[in-house]
């Protein structure tokens, strides 16, 4: 298949809505990170998305709209919680899970009953949404198991051959994927962390949001797969990572005490001053969403710079830096040191 690049003009979105319309899958950005899209309605054209990456088909998707009258038509049911949360965030990086509407392919829910909702921000995604007359299902533009794509090139060197066209609209903002959050049990839970954090969403809904264990502990045997991102390895570059925790001088030790052929640092700006190893930076200590927005472009930088062994210095785990947590430990298939 020949893929063509578009920039996300009005003739590349037109394209990219006509493709949809006749059941191709596209890749498209949004304000997180890059989406390969398909029309949730239709079921071989939601199947196209899992050939594409290469993605297991027990791995629900999320799907995108840009109206309040798509998400009626995507939910069965949607509670007041939902309404809230929103309008305090909507259009913008999170992601609702409710019960599934009728119509929702059932390649997009993984055999679950309920179906991951959100309303992207970027205007070229609202733009190829509305274009089209569908809602998207839409994982992140890669091939499955590898660091999520936030730009366009990116997507190029992932799917190039396995989709008709990938728009480009520029970096993503955000740089991780949304926060899901599930309204479709007794309290709400965060199933993925990410940009809207569970403390914002309290104060929106006057509750405690929960976080999933699994957010930061791999799945038990016989586990469900509830949202995206809960796999045991995913975001991952080709060499192997370890996250060590602790501060900048800890880190440094022992990174020196720990010499491996191909050893790379995925550290923040300013550690490379403590430590005689290539580093690759994801952001500044202090700055959390920094650290979302360069993490994926620092991971897939380590793969072109040959890195076969990474040690990588641990964020905080709280607010959007435990999104950034929740990634690096899929990243690292749960290797974690506390020297």
């Amino acid at each position: 298949m020949e893929t063509c690049l578009l920039p996300a003009n009005a003739e590349g979105v037109r394209r990219a809505a006509e493709l949809l319309r006749a059941g191709e899958v596209v890749g498209i950005p949004t304000e997180t990170v890059y989406g390969l899209a398909a029309n949730a309605w239709d079921e071989e054209a939601v199947r196209r998305i899992f050939v594409a990456k290469g993605r297991p088909q027990d791995n629900p998707l999320i799907v995108h709209i840009a109206d309040r009258e798509m998400l009626y038509e995507v939910a069965a049911r949607v509670p007041e919680q939902a309404l809230a949360l929103a309008d305090a965030f909507w259009p913008g990086p999170l992601t609702i899970i409710l019960p599934r509407g009728p119509k929702v392919a059932d390649a997009v829910c993984a055999g679950l009953d309920t179906v991951g909702i959100r309303m992207p921000s970027h205007p070229a995604a609202q733009a190829v949404i509305r274009a089209s007359g569908l809602p998207l299902a839409a994982p992140s533009a890669n091939r499955s198991g590898a660091p999520s794509p936030t730009d366009a090139k990116t997507v190029w060197e992932d799917m190039q051959g396995r989709l008709p066209l990938i728009l480009d609209g520029g970096e993503c903002q955000v740089g991780v994927e949304s926060t899901v959050v599930s309204l479709a049990g007794d309290v709400p839970m965060v199933l993925r962390p990410g940009y809207v954090t569970p403390e914002q969403m309290s104060q929106v809904l006057g509750c405690p949001v929960q976080v999933a264990g699994a957010v930061t502990r791999q799945l038990q045997a016989g586990e469900t797969v509830r949202s995206p991102g809960m796999k045991y390895k995913h975001y991952a570059p080709k060499a192997e990572v370890t996250i060590v925790r602790g501060d900048r001088d800890t880190f440094a030790r022992y990174v020196a005490a720990h010499p491996a052929e191909g050893l790379f640092c995925l550290c923040f700006a300013g550690d490379e001053a403590v430590l005689d190893v290539p580093c690759v930076h994801y952001g500044t200590e202090q700055d959390p969403a920094a650290q979302a927005h360069d993490l994926f472009s620092a991971l897939r930088r380590l793969d072109e710079l040959g890195a076969k062994t990474v040690y990588a210095r641990c964020p905080e785990m709280e607010g959007v830096g435990l999104a950034v947590y929740n990634r690096l430990l899929r990243a690292a298939a749960f290797r974690v040191v506390e020297p």
